[in-house]
Parts: C-alpha cells; structure tokens; sequence
C-alpha cells in the first residue's frame, strides 16, 4: 500500500493537513489523538454513509482513547437548513453534552461537511472538527478551504461561515461504494481546477475518462491531490474570498441558480456546477477571450463524464431572479469566475445582463 499524499494547506495558527490514501480509514483516530487534546467525539454522518462506515470511525476512535457518540441525519441536499442544526445543537447539549475541547467529525459528503463544519463555527463559538469526506465532490472541494454553512429558500449557501476544519482524511477507497451519478457528480469541481488553474490537469481528464469512471487508484489518487493542492493553493493566498479565491466559484453563478430553481432535489450540486461551467464558458467565447479550439472541449468533456450540459426549462427571468439573490452579487452585480483558456480563469466583475441572457437562451433557458 502506498503512503497517504499530505497536502498542506498553510494558514498560519489554522493551518492544517489534507491527508489523501487508500485503505486508511481505520487510522483516523489515531491521527487525532496524537493532535488533539480532548478525548471526547461526537460523528455527525448521515443516513446513507453511516451503516457503511460509521463502525468503523467510531472503532477507530474509541480504540485511540475517544470517548465516542454519533449524531446521524438524512441525506440529501434537502436537510441542508438551519432546522437540522438546531437538531444537532440540541443532541451536543442534551445527549452528549459535548464541551468546548468536543471533537466533531463530519462524516459523510459535501452536506455532512458544510453542516457539520457550522455546527462547529457556532457550538460554543466555535469546537474544533474534522472532515472526513466520503464523496468525490467533498474530497476535491467542499472538505477543505473552511466554508460552512446552510441553504435558505431564497438561496444556497446564505448562511454560514469561514471556519477550517483541524485535519481533513481522505480514503480513496469510499469512492467504490458510491453511485455513478454521484461519482460524475465530483468530477465536475475536478474540471473546474482544470478550467481555472490547471491545464494539465485538463489534458488529464480528456486522456484518461475511463479509468476515472473505473475510478482507477493510481489515477484517483493524482487528480484527488492535484485538486486539493489547487484550492489550498487559492485558499491559501486569500481564506475569505476578497480576490483570488473567487476563482474556485467558477461555475457556480449559474449552477446555483439551477439548484434553487429546481428545489435542490433534481440535480446534484456537480451536475449544477457542469451546467454552470457551460454558461461561463459560452459568455467568456462570446466575448473573445476564449478561443473557439478551447471551448469546443469544454461541454465534449463534461457529457463523457456523464454531466449534464443544458440548462433546464426555466424562463430568463427566472434565472436572473434566482442569480441576483446568490451572495456572489457585488454592488448590484453578479461576480463571474470566466475563461480566457484552459487553465486561464479569470474574475469578471463587468458581465452585462444582455451577455448573460445570450448565453442562457443559447443553452435552453426559454426568452
């Protein structure tokens, strides 16, 4: 078995390890108590991931000296409000009665995180947690950077947080438990550090599709670490997003308008993201700045991962509505993450709406 990849995200007293292999999942707790001075854990997981491998994090932990509790909710991107945080409040405070030296662990997929990372933010002002991410997306994405938070009806994400985890564990083996949607779902915030930042990486996908979709340990491996060093480069450079770290929302300004629009239950949050990438990219060719030989890969990539690259059957307006209510609107206008080549993203603060309509009636928005 090869050693874990370490990757070091630097923030100086919050700075942590990214720790990315396969078959360690057993080694969490020790991990933890050699870092950690509490000897109390609370496993927040949901209904899915939880019989698969809640015994085993709890094994691990108690054998390291945890005393252990766990906290499951349901799945989905459905339970993602302020609702379920009162819940989980309320079991750290009557069930466990979890302290300030309480360790969270954040079990489970993009939603565990995030709620599990405000919990964290807010219990007691603030406890220290864990991701432990048992999907492609949290690997590559949600598990690092220390965003957290809620959706609200009017939007995604409104509530939160900036609050970074102690330690992120990463094994790779989860991923074979999950389904392929969910898979190609992860893959499309992989893309997006090709977009950005990365065109090797890029290349990369293109060459390899079917020994990702295998989900190949060697070629999981690479582009798990290649995705985290990216964004613990970024959020390295900028935790709060006052400049360059916008760029990691670079699909995002649409992709959440189609969550809201759809309720957050027709699409996953990548397959959201692929349809954003698409926007982006087809506003960035318009405006001359990506050329026609990169863009013409863009959406071809996307569909062999099996990601979606239409919008759905929403009217202009419904679009812009849901995209003036995301909290990436600066002074009245969106903030655009846009393309200049593969691996050349760019934040645009000037995107007019008539740029923003072209695109949206091109990709299946109704006038």
């Amino acid at each position: 078995m090869n050693a874990p990849t370490v990757v070091h995200l630097s923030l100086g007293e919050r700075a942590y390890d990214i720790v990315i292999g396969q078959h360690h999942l057993d080694g969490l707790g020790a991990r933890l108590a050699a870092q950690h001075a509490g000897r109390k854990a609370v496993v927040v997981t949901n209904a899915v991931v939880g019989p698969l491998y809640g015994a085993r994090v709890e094994a691990s932990l108690s054998r390291a000296g945890f005393q252990v509790g766990t906290v499951t909710i349901d799945d989905g991107e459905t339970v993602k409000h302020l609702g379920t945080v009162s819940e989980i409040y309320d079991q750290l405070l009557e069930r466990f009665r979890a302290d300030r030296q309480t360790l969270l662990v954040a079990l489970g997929g993009g939603v565990v995180g995030d709620i599990t990372g405000f919990v964290a933010a807010t219990y007691y002002r603030g406890v220290p947690f864990v991701q432990v991410p048992t999907t492609i997306l949290a690997a590559v994405d949600s598990s690092v950077g220390g965003k957290t938070g809620v959706n609200h009806p009017l939007g995604k994400n409104l509530i939160g947080a900036f609050y970074q985890p102690v330690l992120v564990w990463a094994d790779l083996e989860v991923f074979q438990t999950l389904e392929p949607r969910e898979r190609s779902a992860g893959l499309a915030e992989v893309v997006k550090y090709g977009l950005i930042r990365d065109p090797a990486l890029f290349d990369l996908l293109e060459n390899h599709v079917e020994a990702i979709a295998a989900l190949d340990p060697e070629m999981m491996a690479r582009i798990v670490a290649d995705s985290c060093r990216i964004k613990a480069e970024v959020v390295g450079e900028d935790e709060r997003e006052g400049g360059v770290r916008a760029l990691l929302n670079m699909g995002h300004t649409a992709g959440h308008a189609v969550e809201a629009l759809t309720g957050y239950c027709q699409f996953r949050h990548g397959e959201a993201v692929a349809i954003g990438h698409c926007v982006a990219a087809l506003i960035s060719r318009n405006r001359g700045w990506l050329p026609d030989a990169d863009y013409s890969r863009i959406a071809p990539l996307l569909r062999r991962l099996n990601l979606p690259v239409d919008l759905p059957s929403f009217s202009v307006d419904e679009y812009l509505k849901a995209m003036g209510r995301d909290k990436k609107w600066i002074g009245g206008k969106a903030r655009w993450i846009l393309l200049k080549g593969i691996g050349q993203g760019v934040i645009a603060d000037d995107v007019a709406t008539e740029e923003v309509i072209s695109a949206l009636i091109a990709l299946g928005a109704s006038e």
